[in-house]
């Protein structure tokens, strides 16, 4: 179990992330996206961990994103924020500041790609992996399914040292969406992919702040 921090957080989990480009994404190594602009849907776990202090092991946020053009201009992004139903107040309001950048480190750089949070949603979240295979719910919003690409030996493909990451300091899983389906037509949120771009990870974030 991660020890709580005053201001930073230490975060394990896995990742999912599926979107519009075809395999492998080029945002990853900072070119532009495939079709010009991105649709994608990137999904954290926490296995363990703690934010300022707050244990929000067990739980689930998912960011529905749309990107304009270059995943690297600050301030470009537009989103919508999940977060799991399962968290209780302090828990949602630890998550949400970690994820506007509140507390720095990795996470905060991130964020500040995000130029719009169209609106901050609570809902049960579905994230699965399963020998692999990632499975992504919220029901009559979001559904994905993915799995690695793997080597001749069964080794899972790994992206390592990319110019971008959501899971800085981890190695990406290469994969592929069999399908990325999201339904938010009062946010101009609608889409539905089939065999394009996704990512899985196994992270740890540490920072101390």
């Amino acid at each position: 179990m991660a020890t709580a921090t005053a201001t930073g957080y230490r975060l394990e989990g896995t990742l999912l992330e599926a979107c519009s480009c075809g395999v492998l994404c080029p945002c990853w190594i900072g070119e532009d996206p495939d079709l010009g602009e991105c649709w994608a849907a990137n999904a954290y776990h926490f296995d363990s961990g703690d934010i300022a202090g707050v244990d929000v092991a067990g739980l689930n946020l998912v960011n529905i994103v749309h990107i304009p053009g270059n995943v690297l201009v600050p301030g470009s992004w537009r989103l919508v924020m999940y977060i799991d139903a399962n968290a209780n107040d302090e828990q949602k309001d630890a998550m949400v500041r970690l994820f506007k950048g509140e507390f720095g480190g990795p996470i905060a750089d991130l964020a500040g790609l995000v130029g719009e949070v169209v609106a901050i949603e609570s809902a049960p979240i579905i994230h699965e992996v399963v020998e692999g295979t990632g499975t992504l719910r919220i029901d009559g919003v979001l559904d994905a399914a993915m799995a690695p690409y793997r080597g001749p030996d069964g080794t899972v493909t790994t992206l390592r040292d990319s110019v971008f990451s959501t899971v800085p300091g981890s190695p990406a899983w290469v994969s592929k969406a069999s399908k990325l389906e999201v339904t938010l037509p009062q946010y101009g949120m609608e889409w539905s992919y089939q065999d394009t771009n996704a990512i899985q990870a196994e992270y740890h974030m540490d920072f101390a702040g």
